[in-house]
């Protein structure tokens, strides 16, 4: 089980980890830098939200714990844990197909509503990593 202690971190690889569902209160912590943009993450058991310059990136129900993310111009990889099975929204470009990948097993193809929105919900036991792939078609 891990989570981020410090609510959010760059890690020596470069990506971002955000999170900590093990929290009984909502906690957030704001303008944390990361390669010129200024984040904001609000966490606890129930909800984990991301936003960069004040749009949203990132949301799942329940909390979670989001480690190794990467967004490049074709999609977002990241490992993702959590208590239980979640459902997360990630902000990417509006009606566009993309391929999901859990876990190196391709979940289909999804497209983006009209604000870009793409909704998931995947199981998840309880300390397991799973491994999230998101990529433009």
């Amino acid at each position: 089980m891990s989570v981020v202690e410090q609510l959010i971190c760059k890690e020596d690889n470069g990506s971002l980890s955000f999170g900590n569902y093990l929290l009984d209160s909502k906690t957030k912590k704001s303008d944390f830098e990361y390669e010129g943009d200024l984040y904001k993450v609000k966490t606890f058991s129930e909800i984990t939200k991301l936003e960069k310059n004040g749009l949203f990136v990132y949301e799942s129900v329940p909390g979670s714990t989001v480690t190794n993310f990467v967004a490049d111009g074709t999609g977002v990889a990241f490992q993702v844990e959590a208590a239980q099975d979640i459902s997360f929204t990630l902000e990417l470009e509006p009606s566009q197909e993309y391929k999901v990948m859990l876990d190196e097993t391709e979940l289909g193809t999804m497209k983006t509503n009209l604000g870009g929105k793409l909704n998931v919900s995947i199981e998840l036991d309880e300390g397991k990593k799973a491994a999230v792939d998101v990529r433009k078609n």
